[in-house]
């Protein structure tokens, strides 16, 4: 039988990783799908930077556009990331007869439906598992295993730096900047975190995990997105002192019929699973009408379990092929409203700097009540003329709760409000 020729774009941290364990797993690979799987080719910027693996020099090439579009390419592998040159070849593969699989998270997030389009035109597979939590199978499950379910909460900590950096806080009092400075030490965070600690990284993965739950187009312009460079070790000590602990999270909700989807720091109850997930770990929490809740966990990131996620998308796509049959495309039949941030529901906590005399608890709490909120949990510690106010509100619009934290900080008897954030996953 002739083998199936597989083209890697991109031989950096995961494409090296892929390109390894298609040389290593040749044979389980070849059995696992029915056919050989050769490597092609692959697809470089230099041909003399230093790599990870060694690749034989013959199958080096900086003509990436050439490969994708050779006539005997089946399969191709597009691991270099960034919107171009990536859309642009991953689009000439599809059109030349060649499936993809992408771990393109910036990508889709951005233009997924012109790929899935262009993958529809084609009679071609897109593939894209390893886009969202490296080697943690949670897309596949949302594509498939659930696509007979009603899914209508989707809580994740999709991002190992933040996840570390908020970890490291936690567990040693940390500031922000220090628990940085060791994500970047032990090579968890980038020399420029940006991506990261801003949670664009993870905006863009909550798209595409609200897009195939919900079967609805979500781009990352629609996710609300808020990073950690904010959260302070007084934060991170409130929380705790709360029984709970701060995570930077990926919410999707389908509420009501609409999709909302959001990227922000937020409180969690220490009995919360997603509480339990450390260091640079990710792990998925979903909940949907007949399976009830289910949790994915695992590591996130890095060269060798995303090209696991890769490796697996392989096999599927390679086996399509054999089959004569295609996967499952893209799954926006259902094209729901999409929620703005301010009608989403959420909790605040909210810390206050107010005087210590009669009758400030009972303004505070005519604030929250003139615009509909209620109040959950409320704590008072006196400090000579001063007092510190921690309240917690029960659900309410997140317009309502931005709307109460306004009005107090120009009331009179409010000298600061020193920390607002969202709680998530009390009930």
């Amino acid at each position: 039988m002739r083998p199936l020729k597989v083209a890697v774009l991109g031989c950096g941290s995961v494409g090296s990783q892929v390109v390894r364990l298609l040389q290593e797993q040749s044979d389980d690979l070849a059995a696992r799908i029915g056919a050989p799987v050769e490597l092609a080719g692959v697809a470089v910027r230099r041909l003399d930077a230093p790599r990870e693996v060694e690749v034989p020099e013959a199958l080096l090439t900086t003509d990436a556009i050439g490969l994708v579009t050779r006539g005997d390419i089946d399969l191709v592998v597009e691991v270099i990331g960034g919107i171009e040159p990536a859309r642009t070849l991953i689009l000439a593969a599809l059109d030349n007869g060649a499936s993809v699989v992408t771990a393109n998270k910036a990508l889709l997030a951005e233009d997924g439906p012109t790929l899935y389009e262009a993958a529809d035109k084609a009679g071609r597979d897109l593939y894209f598992e390893a886009a969202v939590a490296g080697a943690i199978p949670i897309l596949r499950p949302l594509r498939e295993s659930l696509a007979g379910d009603k899914v209508t909460r989707v809580l994740g900590i999709v991002n190992g730096t933040t996840n570390f950096i908020l970890d490291k806080m936690d567990t040693s009092g940390a500031g922000f900047a220090d628990a940085l400075s060791e994500a970047q030490a032990l090579g968890y965070a980038e020399a420029d975190p940006t991506a990261d600690v801003e949670g664009f990284d993870a905006a863009a993965k909550a798209a595409i995990l609200a897009s195939l739950a919900f079967h609805t187009r979500v781009t990352a312009a629609d996710v609300h997105r808020e990073g950690i460079s904010d959260v302070t070790a007084a934060d991170v000590a409130s929380a705790r002192d709360m029984g709970s602990v701060v995570k930077l999270l990926a919410i999707c909700e389908l509420r009501d019929g609409a999709v909302s989807a959001r990227v922000h720091p937020a409180m969690i109850p220490a009995s919360h699973p997603l509480a339990s997930v450390r260091g640079a770990y990710n792990a998925v929490f979903v909940e949907s009408e007949a399976a009830g809740q289910l949790m994915f966990y695992g590591p996130g990131a890095g060269g060798s379990p995303t090209a696991s996620a890769v490796l697996g998308d392989l096999v599927t796509i390679a086996r399509n092929k054999l089959a004569g049959t295609r996967g499952a495309g893209e799954s926006a039949y259902a094209a729901r409203e999409l929620l703005s941030m301010g009608d989403t529901v959420t909790s605040y906590h909210v810390q206050l700097d107010v005087d210590d005399r009669a009758g400030v608890l009972a303004a505070v709490a005519t604030a929250f009540a003139d615009q509909g909120v209620s109040i959950q949990t409320v704590r008072q510690e006196g400090r000579g003329a001063d007092a510190q106010l921690v309240v917690v509100s029960h659900p309410a619009t997140d317009a309502q709760l931005a709307a109460t934290v306004e009005h107090l900080r120009n009331m009179d008897i409010v000298r600061d409000v020193t920390s607002v954030m969202r709680v998530e996953g009390a009930e």
